[in-house]
């Protein structure tokens, strides 16, 4: 298992986290979580008390917390006790300390308005593009990214008709046309932009915006062509599609000289408001 080690300061205290590359996760240090909200002088033992309190009430969400090694306080790799994000921000709601209160207000917060865009997806729509316009996406731009949702969304009804499960399925088939478009996985090309946990779609260029959605769209109709049964036809029609914006990929490529899969991501993007983005 491949990880990259990181330290995160909160409040100008150290936590310290992993990042697992293969199962695409951030884990925490829960001691240190512990030391932050609680001030505690002794986070191991209030650890102790609180997973013996939520593993008698039944809580198997934070007691069945993996150990893996960490960088400790005297420069020795030790055993740590860490949850990923679901379970830290389980573990926040069962801490009884005022620093914890504005984590479990905003967890409340994010749970209505969930509730809210359920009832009503509008609301969902307008809150997605307001959190663009926050991180300096341009208008254009995000035009581009809702257009691609609502193609991406026809393409994962199309695999539910054909018998294609959620998941796993859906990920092999997704890098099945982003390495026939673009010559690399989801996950190689998540690493030649420098991301980790985000979203591709929300790093790519208008060009690449654009071929991606060539080619879920062209994966689409062939899909409704074919009507394949099998999970094996799905792939070769899901490579085929992708083969469709890979050819234009390489004709656009051939004619401007310029590579259209580009290393630049929206820490480069949006400070600039994405100007200059048609032409990567």
């Amino acid at each position: 298992m491949t990880k990259e080690s990181a330290i995160q300061l909160f409040e100008q205290k150290q936590v310290r986290s992993l990042w697992d590359s293969e199962q695409e996760k951030w884990y925490f240090s829960i001691v240190d979580v512990i030391a932050v909200l609680t001030g505690s002088e002794n986070p191991q033992i209030y650890w102790r008390v609180l997973k013996k309190r939520l593993l008698d009430e039944g809580n198997e969400t934070v007691t069945n917390c993996n150990g893996l090694k960490m960088l400790a306080a005297d420069g020795k790799m030790r055993l740590t006790d860490v949850a990923d994000t679901e379970q830290l921000f389980r573990l926040i709601q069962s801490i009884p300390s005022p620093k914890a209160e504005p984590f479990k207000m905003w967890l409340a917060q994010v749970g209505r308005e969930r509730i809210d865009e359920i009832e009503d997806p509008e609301i969902g729509i307008d809150r997605l593009m307001e959190t663009y316009l926050r991180k300096g996406y341009s208008k254009e731009w995000i035009n581009q990214r809702l257009k691609s949702i609502e193609i991406r969304k026809e393409l994962t009804d199309e695999w539910e008709d054909r018998g294609v499960k959620k998941g796993q399925e859906f990920a092999i088939l997704t890098d099945e046309i982003t390495k026939a478009w673009s010559g690399l996985t989801t996950k190689q090309y998540k690493s030649y932009k420098d991301l980790k946990k985000e979203n591709l779609r929300d790093h790519m260029t208008n060009l690449e915006l654009v071929l991606n959605m060539l080619a879920e769209a062209s994966t689409t109709e062939i899909s409704k062509d074919k009507k394949p049964k099998t999970f094996g036809e799905n792939k070769t029609v899901a490579k085929k599609g992708g083969n469709v914006a890979k050819a234009a990929r390489l004709q656009l490529e051939k004619t401007t000289g310029k590579r259209v899969v580009t290393k630049q991501n929206a820490k480069q993007l949006a400070p600039k408001k994405n100007k200059g983005i048609d032409n990567q």
